[in-house]
């Protein structure tokens, strides 16, 4: 039933880091922000598409052990969620431009999952770090409430905890093995409902 576990008992274990570089001879001010949209592979894969974003690191969040392994999370035990911490150039793009760009990247109609990835551990969440992003955040849901868009918006808005980067295999998993990658996001079917709920293509 768990399409991930599946593709990643198929993994072969590999090196090769994800992080970009910065231009050189300038100094780059680098701000953070973290998000949980389900599968981490793919919510870290949408956002590194993104002008502005420098990287984006899997990991896990929102929860009570301290540094649990991916076992541990996908077992639903730690109160973790699966997310990303993404690393942007703020004079690229805003921190309310990549809540807008996070909404449209996930189904925020559900409660604890995400696509075809159920438990806890998949619930989405945008995890706030000062009352600037807090504002931004729960302005951003409210407008989409308003909007008439959304019936509902289960996606939890909460201050940031500890954010802890997922095991190496995680890290760029889509670039690393791409036809497993491709694989799991449709068969998931994170594509089509997106399209479903925000249209376009």
């Amino acid at each position: 039933m768990n399409w991930r576990l599946f593709v990643a008992a198929l993994l072969a274990l590999g090196g090769g880091a994800g992080a970009a570089d910065l231009a050189a001879g300038k100094a780059t001010e680098v701000r953070t922000a973290i998000f949980a949209g389900g599968c981490f592979w793919c919510i870290e894969a949408d956002f590194e598409k993104l002008p502005g974003v420098i990287a984006a690191e899997s990991g896990y969040t929102a929860g009570s052990t301290v540094n649990p392994s991916y076992e541990q999370v996908n077992s639903g035990s730690t109160g973790h969620t699966e997310a990303i911490r993404v690393s942007y150039d703020p004079q690229k793009v805003s921190y309310p431009q990549l809540v807008d760009y996070f909404w449209r990247h996930i189904d925020p109609t559900v409660r604890n999952r995400q696509f075809c990835d159920i438990g806890t551990q998949y619930r989405s969440g945008i995890y706030w770090q000062n009352e600037s992003e807090r504002k931004a955040a729960e302005s951003s849901r409210d407008a989409l409430l308003a909007s008439g868009k959304l019936p509902r918006v289960e996606t939890e808005i909460a201050a940031a905890t500890a954010f802890y980067p997922a095991e190496e295999y995680h890290q760029d998993y889509y670039k690393k093995n791409p036809i497993r990658y491709a694989y799991y996001r449709q068969g998931c079917g994170r594509d089509a409902r997106v399209k479903q709920i925000w249209g376009g293509g």
